[in-house]
Parts: structure tokens; sequence; C-alpha cells
């Protein structure tokens, strides 16, 4: 039980990109709505995402020494289980000096030997899956933890029923408020009001297929008096600085990674997207016309079975990676061009929308130890 006499205390253990980094934060700022005295560790893997994303967003991290298997035989794969066990030993330390009251797992590689220590010790745990298929670490756990947060249907195929809940995936605070900001968010980017904007994000760590497929059109875009705003992710980032210079004036902007992302939704008529689950649900918040093209590069096609959950509601426009460098363009310009289908999508896409995801999931966490 927790002691009444001091703050509560929570550990949000897990990384490795945006999509599990941001839910994690946003959880995080909803402990502190709730009880501004809470005391919060995250505890990550090293040299991942989330060593830097976390202390930007003003929250503690610590960093185990861990990463996931490869899928052929590396150095890292043979040093794998010396990983999992100094990781299991650093968790327990964690766990032992910040006695936590509860201890939340958001996937990726920190949150398996977090939670396996801290679910050892009957300290009360919860995980929060954010795609339509379960990944490797939250179906490990599941048997371990009390409450399983989840933002598809369906999800009783990986983990028990009596412990799903079905919540959302929580998202960053600044795209639940982009009402009254255009303008705001066009003079942030240097654009004008002009002329429609289109916005290109594939995930916090790029997306090549998208990459190539935007810098072989950027001529097309311009010449149809479109702007630009182009997260390319860190290795894209030199070639789509020298590939914008010739098309400033045309309001083409690269950007490796945008911190601002509610101002990039607030200046978007049209986006362009990856189908990771934190996307998705950003999108239906932000309530924009959609082209997604789920990466083929993740477990069971998941990104496309997200995708399809908004296509089949008539709420977003697919397609597929190996027909981008063809389709995207042409499919983008058609409908930044098309005021009636902007509408049509963007109110399809909002009735999709879980503004309550964080506030749920904290509410469940606080069921846990009370």
């Amino acid at each position: 039980m927790p002691n009444p006499q001091r703050p509560y205390r929570f550990i949000i253990s897990g990384g490795g990109t945006g999509g599990h980094i941001y839910p994690a934060i946003a959880i995080a700022n909803q402990i502190k709505v709730v009880h501004p005295d809470a005391e919060i560790l995250f505890v990550g893997a090293i040299g991942r995402m989330e060593m830097t994303r976390v202390p930007e967003a003003g929250y503690k991290i610590v960093g185990l020494w861990i990463s996931g298997l490869q899928r052929r035989l590396t150095l890292d794969n043979l040093s794998f289980p010396w990983k999992v066990i100094s990781s299991i030993r650093m968790s327990n330390k964690i766990i032992r000096e910040f006695k936590p009251d509860a201890v939340v797992g958001v996937g990726g590689y920190a949150s398996g030997p977090l939670l396996y220590a801290a679910t050892s010790k009957k300290i009360p745990a919860l995980i929060q899956e954010q795609n339509s298929y379960a990944g490797i670490t939250n179906k490990l756990l599941a048997k371990r933890v009390q409450k399983i947060c989840v933002a598809y249907n369906n999800m009783d195929a990986f983990f028990p029923a009596e412990k799903l809940v079905m919540t959302g995936n929580p998202v960053r605070k600044d795209i639940m408020e982009l009402e009254g900001k255009r303008r705001e968010a066009l003079l942030h980017f240097g654009l004008t009001s002009e002329k429609k904007t289109i916005l290109v994000i594939g995930g916090s760590l790029g997306a090549r297929m998208i990459n190539q497929s935007i810098a072989a059109g950027l001529q097309q875009i311009a010449d149809a008096g479109y702007q630009l705003i182009w997260q390319t992710g860190r290795a894209f980032y030199p070639q789509a600085q020298e590939l914008e210079k010739p098309f400033t004036d045309a309001g083409i902007r690269a950007f490796d990674f945008i911190r601002q992302m509610g101002l990039a939704y607030a200046a978007a008529d049209v986006v362009v997207s990856r189908a990771g689950a934190l996307s998705i649900s950003e999108l239906c918040l932000a309530g924009k016309p959609s082209i997604l093209v789920p990466s083929p590069n993740v477990a069971e096609d998941h990104q496309t079975k997200n995708a399809m959950s908004l296509v089949q509601e008539q709420a977003a426009l697919l397609v597929r990676d190996a027909e981008a460098q063809q389709q995207l363009i042409p499919a983008a310009l058609e409908l930044a061009g098309n005021e009636t289908e902007q509408h049509r999508l963007a109110q399809n896409i909002l009735k999709l929308a879980r503004p309550n995801a964080a506030v749920d999931i904290v509410n469940e966490l606080l069921k846990l130890i009370k």
C-alpha cells in the first residue's frame, strides 16, 4: 500500500520511437494534473531517443543497457542475455531506491526488465498497447500486470480479455488545442495564408519511401501552388536541405524533427503520414484529411491494419509503400485541390477521436493503488 504521508511515486518505462515516448509523456502529464505533487521517474534504454525527448519534456529518466534481438546473428544478439540480466538487476536497484506505488509500461525494450522486476515485488503494474498488433514486450508482460489499456478492438487475441480496458492512445496536449492557431502556425513555419499547406510526417525516425517520393515531386508541389512542411527524419535531412534550397520562396520547408507538432497540424490542410498508432490517434484528434502510407517494415504489417481501420470508415485515404513513388504525389495534389473531399475525410476522422485517453489510463492506474 502507498504511504499516505508522502506523494505518490510512479515509474513509466519504455520507448524506442515517438510512438512509445509521447503516450508515456502524455500519461505523466495527466498524472501531474490529478496529483501535482506526484514524483515520476522514466526508465528508458541507453542510446534510444527517449533519453533526450523525456528530459526535454521536463522529466527525469534513467537508462538501462538493453536492446532488441536482431533477426540475424550479430554481436548484439550474443550480448543479449547479459543485457537482460544487467537490466533486471538495474531495475531492481531503481525500484528499491525509488519505491514506486505503481509502474506503467508503454512498450519498447526498457519496459520488459523494469516491469518484470516490479511485478516480482508485487508492485501494481499497467501496460499501454498503442497498436492493433501487440508488441512482443507487452505480450510477455500481459500475465504479470493487472490492467492493459488498448486503442483497438479484438485485442483479446493477444491479451487476457478480463484485463483489457479500451482507452485509446494518449497524445500530446498541444495537438488537442489547435483551434485558432493557424495564423500563429503559418508564421512559425514562414508560410503564407494564401496557399494550401501539405504536411508530410514519416514518423519520428523518418520514412525512406515517403521521403524519396516527396523529393521527386517537389517541383510538382511548387508548380501546383502548394506549400510543404516536410519532416524527414535525421538520416534523410542533409539531402532534403539541399533539395529544398531552390524552393524556399515557394514555401517548401524541410525539418529533421518537428518539436511543435501542434503548430504543424494547425498549419496543415492535408497530411501525408505513416500509419503508426500514435500518428493515427493524433490525426483523429486534429481532424485532418490524410493520406496514410503504412510502413511495410513492422510486425504482422500492423500499420496497414491501423490504416484500414480508418479507410473502412471513409476517414482517410491509403497509398501502399510499394506504390508511393508513382501514386503519392498525384494523390496529395488531388486531395489538396479538393475541398469537398477534405471536408468529408475531416468529418469522418473526427468521429474516431478519443480525447480522454490519458485521463482514462490514469484513472485505471490510480484504481490499482487505492
